[in-house]
């Protein structure tokens, strides 16, 4: 879009330069592209964005000029014509009013066709159209000038009967075209024409109906405007949007009406643009209006929208009065009204079909304020800070586990009924209302039966040494609602491969090595005071817990359960540990602690104990049992002659220090006996 710096101020009075006057506009939202001196005047060049038809006008861009510069807006010039008309008659017909909703038509007869004023045609010329003749001119003038495309058809051509006044009526149709038709356009190319293109067609008296215009694209070469047309027919319409860019699409061609009906034109811009033309072509090309004629309607729906000043702050971050958003908002044409202390009720006009909501109020504000005039600061907020000690902790798991030589493997939530029956899981799966497949009908209960198909899986590509964790979720089935537990599961299966002096030795992984891994993990997690518990649930299974809380367990898997996940010949030892559980007493934080200055005394207590006799809860009762205990573990295992049959013999070793001072037997003698009565009097164990 061009416009010239002097043509803008016949609408306002700019008193900034033209180089101010483009900065202003590029601020904003017209950006000018570029800027040229033509003459005694400055041709401005202007981006214009999509969904601003508006500003495909000079009065358009000289509004935005008003509201950015303040100056006050002058009226669009006005052309007061004579509303009685010789009884001339003028026959329009559109077919359908959602492919043309409004039509004016004007005759004007005994008109002069020739050069257009210098001025005229020096502005059309200065905004990249080329002069043509005083009637062609004036009809481009007023679409650069106010936005709306105007069509001058030659009459006696139209309707075939050069110079007859009052003989027959001419009839115009707006209507698509038929399969059939075609038009010479005013470029000399004949085009064939189709149902998804809307025409202009006329008649007189009783010839047919036959095209003589694209709709709001180009006219035809047979009733183009020449030096020897004597009467015209004056055209102002509002055509559909999408139609006239399909079609110009369908034909290839592009014009200067086509770029603006495609946007959309304002409904009130069609007559007002008639009117004005009409006058013009009275002062430069004589002639009167014999006719006149509007068929449609060029009322639009009023908009009506509630801004809240209140919300204009909370959006842009800056107090702007509601005196100063009336202001703004009133320079750039709508119209508004204060509707209570903080509500403006404002309307938009026709030509503003981008202005839907509120917010779009407030982006004009903004832009006519200035966004450089908005400080750049934060939202105001009061941010809570979450801490979720969870997420550091499984990563810190997870790099620990492959320190350890374990591989991670990620499985599916979503699982079959089937493999948890075969795995043998007590819990009620959490089934799925739409599941995708039979194989993904419900959440997992245990990610060891995910665990386990990776193992059988690996084995079926020979793999020797399997070595899995992962970190997921379980569901379980709860009467309120489902709940989900992140938990860590750990698979072993196969043979280690150790090189030793002595040669390569095969060591099976098992419930050892598992429980290996455990304790390592807890220990480098800061995690106190766990231990293992045979037979917890059931047989064969070793109960995990921290602080006597149960966490978990490990186990092995029976064959029936393995020929089920068609794992031969193989033993999978499994571990399964609630890591919510695990990290409410892992201590993750690490401390510097000196060696020891002072010796430590070192007593032990030996005692025979039963098979099935669970050493954890021991242990947790003489740890603690206080300072200078330092620690109490077991470290010797005997079972032989001297011990009776399903017994075993056991060895605790205290160890005591104090970190300022070397005890003496006489504070280490009633402690070490506290301890040595917890073994024999509180868990009943014979001492050897």
């Amino acid at each position: 879009m061009k416009v010239t710096y002097r043509w803008l101020k016949d609408f306002v009075e700019i008193k900034i330069s033209p180089q101010a006057l483009a900065e202003k506009l590029t601020m904003a939202g017209l950006e000018v592209v570029a800027l040229e001196k033509s003459g005694d005047d400055f041709v401005f060049e202007i981006e214009i964005t999509s969904n601003r038809p508006d500003w495909l006008s000079v009065y358009g861009v000289a509004r935005e000029v008003s509201a950015v510069t303040g100056a006050k807006l002058k009226t669009k010039s006005q052309s007061r014509l004579i509303k009685s008309y010789p009884q001339e008659k003028i026959n329009i017909i559109i077919e359908d009013k959602k492919d043309c909703s409004f039509y004016a038509a004007k005759i004007m007869r005994n008109i002069k066709v020739g050069p257009a004023p210098g001025w005229l045609a020096g502005r059309l010329e200065s905004v990249g159209c080329r002069s043509v003749n005083n009637v062609v001119d004036v009809t481009n003038y007023v679409l650069f000038e106010l936005g709306h495309p105007l069509h001058a058809f030659d009459l006696d051509r139209l309707i075939l009967r050069p110079g007859k006044t009052n003989v027959f009526a001419p009839e115009i149709a707006v209507r698509r075209a038929k399969p059939d038709e075609e038009l010479v356009t005013i470029d000399g190319i004949k085009r064939s024409l189709d149902k998804d293109i809307l025409i202009i067609a006329a008649k007189s008296g009783d010839s047919a109906f036959r095209p003589v215009a694209l709709a709001g694209i180009m006219g035809g070469k047979d009733t183009e405007v020449t030096f020897d047309t004597k009467n015209i027919l004056l055209e102002a319409a509002v055509f559909n949007p999408v139609l006239v860019r399909s079609g110009r699409q369908r034909l290839g061609l592009q014009s200067e009406a086509a770029y603006r009906f495609e946007r959309g034109v304002a409904l009130s811009g069609a007559n007002q643009a008639s009117l004005r033309s009409a006058a013009l072509i009275k002062e430069y090309a004589g002639g009167d209006i014999a006719a006149a004629k509007n068929s449609g309607s060029d009322k639009s729906s009023v908009k009506k929208i509630d801004l809240d000043i209140l919300a204009v702050e909370n959006t842009l971050g800056r107090r702007i009065t509601l005196a100063k958003c009336k202001m703004i908002l009133s320079s750039l044409g709508f119209l508004v009204k204060n509707k209570s202390k903080n509500i403006l009720e404002v309307t938009a006009g026709s030509w503003r079909r981008d202005i839907a909501a509120a917010i779009d109020l407030i982006e004009e504000i903004a832009r006519i304020y200035g966004f450089e005039n908005i400080p750049q600061t934060l939202a105001k907020s009061a941010p809570q800070v979450i801490v979720d000690r969870s997420r550091g902790l499984v990563l810190t798991t997870k790099e620990i586990l492959l320190g350890l030589g374990l591989n991670e493997a990620i499985t599916y939530s979503l699982i079959d009924r089937e493999a948890l029956r075969k795995f043998g899981a007590q819990e009620e799966p959490v089934a799925i209302l739409n599941p995708l497949s039979q194989e993904q009908e419900v959440l997992t209960s245990t990610i060891l039966a995910g665990l386990l198909r990776c193992v059988a899986h690996n084995l079926n590509q020979k793999q020797g040494n399997i070595s899995f964790f992962e970190v997921g979720k379980r569901f379980i089935q709860a009467k309120s609602a489902p709940q989900e537990e992140l938990v860590l599961g750990i698979a072993l299966c196969g043979e280690k491969t150790l090189f030793l002096n002595q040669g390569v030795v095969k060591d099976e992984l098992g419930a050892l090595h598992l429980k290996g891994i455990l304790e390592t993990l807890f220990s480098r997690l800061g995690v106190k005071q766990a231990g293992f518990v045979w037979g917890k649930q059931r047989e064969g299974e070793i109960g995990i817990q921290v602080e006597q809380e149960d966490i978990g367990s490990l186990f092995s898997l029976p064959g029936s359960v393995l020929e089920a996940f068609e794992i031969k010949n193989k033993k999978v030892v499994l571990a399964q540990v609630s890591l919510a559980r695990l990290f409410a007493r892992t201590q993750a934080e690490k401390k510097f602690i000196p060696a020891p200055k002072y010796p430590e005394i070192i007593r032990d207590i030996s005692f025979i104990a039963k098979d099935d006799f669970q050493v954890n809860a021991l242990l947790y009762a003489v740890n603690s049992v206080g300072l200078p205990l330092r620690s109490a573990r077991i470290v010797d295992y005997y079972r032989g002659k001297q011990v009776p049959q399903g017994s075993r013999a056991l060895t605790l070793s205290c160890v005591y220090r104090l970190d300022e001072r070397t005890l003496t037997e006489e504070e280490v003698a009633p402690l070490h006996a506290r301890a040595v009565k917890l073994v024999t009097d509180d868990f009943g164990l014979k001492l050897r």
